[in-house]
């Protein structure tokens, strides 16, 4: 009998590991469905969302509970109901933001990269990397291109130095004082006296250079894009071969990705920030 019983727990042939994981993404499933049906309602109280979700109310206010420890969701003390949380609402504000950006940068991206040739860039700063969302590519035979969605460090990226620029050096630190900055090539600022140094230079000229910091043979100029707070949420740069854009041109082509970035800036509604 023992054995017998033995085999009826659980599903037959799935390893715990199996069974636990499944149960996670119906977990997930369960909370984004409810996250949906609260963003749906505009505020909908608990009886509401069970019959709605078809899930038993016990297991709908454990979920929404979980949701909004993390400021997904919130709750109502005086009318029960429950509401989009402040986190639900700075992701799909971001959303909006980084949709816009993508759409508003196109005609910005096209005319940098007919002034100078060389691809142009938008990427952003995420959890110390930067993620390019856009770019113009070069018509040259050889030429730099960057696939949307790939993340680059921040530290080696002519875009990533022009973000970082517009921090203070305290934060700074904060971000990457406690990792090791990799090293790309032997011009790569990997070191964080190095970084910092080569912060106050971006920021007296008021664009920054990739002087083959990541790829040898490869040179980019950037400039930071501001949200309407002042904060730097983005850059635009340029990307070529090292020998189409040596110093004296990276000079002239300097003050042309500044100004693309300060107009997209400003097509964006954003508050330029230089301090």
């Amino acid at each position: 009998m023992a054995e017998n019983r033995e085999k009826t727990r659980g599903r037959p042939g799935r390893k715990p590991a199996e069974n636990a994981a499944a149960s996670s993404v119906q977990v997930l499933d369960r909370s984004l469905k409810l996250l949906e049906l609260v963003a749906e309602a505009d505020g909908a109280v608990l009886t509401d969302l069970a019959d709605r979700s078809a899930m038993a109310p016990s297991t709908v206010h454990r979920l929404l509970t979980s949701l909004a420890q993390h400021g997904m969701v919130a709750h109502d003390d005086e009318t029960g109901a429950w509401t989009i949380g402040v986190k639900a609402f700075e992701i799909g504000t971001a959303y909006l933001r980084f949709r816009k950006l993508g759409t508003v940068s196109r005609p910005f991206l096209k005319e940098l990269m007919e002034a100078s040739g060389e691809t142009a860039n938008i990427a952003i700063e995420e959890d110390g990397d930067v993620v390019f969302i856009s770019q113009a590519e070069s018509h040259a035979p050889m030429r730099a291109f960057f696939r949307p969605g790939r993340r680059g460090p921040i530290h080696a990226s002519g875009i990533g130095k022009a973000i970082l620029s517009t921090w203070a050096d305290s934060q700074i630190e904060a971000l990457l004082g406690g990792r090791s900055l990799q090293h790309f090539t032997d011009k790569t600022r990997d070191t964080l006296p190095v970084l910092l140094a080569d912060m106050a230079e971006i920021r007296s000229r008021g664009w920054s250079i990739d002087d083959e910091e990541h790829t040898l043979g490869m040179r980019c100029v950037a400039a930071p894009i501001f949200d309407e707070y002042g904060e730097a949420i983005a850059g635009i740069s340029i990307s070529g071969p090292a020998v189409r854009l040596p110093d004296e041109r990276v000079a002239a082509l300097g003050p042309v990705v500044r100004a693309a970035a300060e107009e997209l800036t400003k097509a964006m509604g954003g508050r330029l920030n230089r301090t």
